[in-house]
């Protein structure tokens, strides 16, 4: 490999990274000033760019309503032409230019302000005609983007970018927003699923559920166990209620000592009494821990403490398909 391409790489993300810690150092009150603005928004926070600007402003925009702060983006060019119908007076602007002179972040800014609302300006130029316009200004300036031609805006993106996420990240906390609050924003990501998924969502019900009743012997035990697939089977009383299980190997252990005739004798014999329970309200994840800490596949379920009949039943499998992890 040409190592002149290697120094390339290596330059341009030292540009960036230093542009970055720049940046840090010229947080200020102007920060403290921009995160008060957000959180005092009764609405939405509208973000708006063009161009590259306009990308990272769809990010900024994604990450803050994924962390609990409600946020759009709007395209500065669409806005000019009826999408600034969407925005409302409880909302607050974060606009997004490098130059400070986009002709349509000003005239949006402009439109916005006549309306009363807040704007905040990221800006890469701090004497420019956003931030003069701007009610609090966050200066996103680079000494020079990372190609050797200083044209393609790199560094001020990436500058933007981690602007953007600092104030995410500071809203977090301003809010008190926990892992359960994320959770229920992501309810199909495996964090959501972590937190949010229980028992009763992924357990086998009704029919599906394998039982025999105490007075069996072990070969129904056995056909109970190959017909639901889920290795073991729940030994009832005439009340309907669990006393015990058995689990193919507890059948194979059993054939291993008695012979043939052990597929005679009354279930009972084999089965573990008290096993353990999982109740349906319990999260998948806490399940699965039971199950690795005991080193079993299975868990009835029950829906209550002290209840004693099975409403279900899960398997390992069942967890692990479900993407907890």
């Amino acid at each position: 490999m040409d190592s002149k391409y290697i120094a390339t790489g290596r330059r341009a993300v030292r540009i960036e990274a230093e542009s970055i810690r720049a940046l840090e150092e010229r947080l200020d009150q102007n920060f403290d000033q921009a995160v008060e603005t957000i959180k005092n928004c009764r609405g939405r926070v509208i973000l708006t760019g063009m161009g590259k600007a306009g990308l990272i402003a769809q990010k900024i925009a994604s990450t803050l309503a994924s962390t609990g702060t409600p946020s759009i983006f709007i395209h500065s060019g669409d806005a000019l032409h009826g999408d600034l119908g969407m925005v409302t007076l409880e909302d607050c602007i974060v606009a997004l230019s490098n130059s400070g002179e986009t002709d349509e972040i000003l005239s949006i800014v402009d439109a916005c302000q006549t309306m009363g609302l807040p704007v905040i300006g990221l800006v890469g130029r701090p004497r420019s005609s956003l931030a003069r316009l701007a009610d609090v200004v966050l200066d996103t300036s680079v000494e020079k983007e990372a190609g050797r031609l200083n044209l393609v805006p790199t560094a001020s993106t990436t500058t933007m970018l981690a602007l953007g996420d600092a104030l995410a990240v500071t809203m977090l906390e301003a809010r008190n927003f926990k892992p359960e609050d994320f959770a229920s924003l992501h309810p199909s990501g495996s964090l959501g699923k972590r937190l949010l998924l229980k028992v009763k969502n992924i357990m086998h019900t009704g029919d599906e559920v394998p039982t025999i009743n105490h007075r069996h012997n072990v070969r129904d035990a056995l056909f109970a166990i190959s017909a639901k697939g889920l290795g073991v089977t729940g030994v009832l009383d005439e009340s309907g209620k669990m006393v015990g299980i058995i689990t193919d190997g507890d059948i194979r252990r059993g054939f291993e000592k008695g012979s043939k005739e052990i597929f005679d004798q009354s279930a009972e014999i084999i089965m573990t009494r008290n096993p353990r329970w999982v109740n349906q309200d319990m999260l998948a994840r806490e399940a699965l821990e039971v199950m690795e800490d005991h080193n079993i596949t299975s868990l009835f379920v029950h829906n209550g403490p002290g209840e004693q009949v099975p409403i279900g039943i899960v398997h390992i499998h069942d967890i692990l398909k479900s993407g907890i992890i």
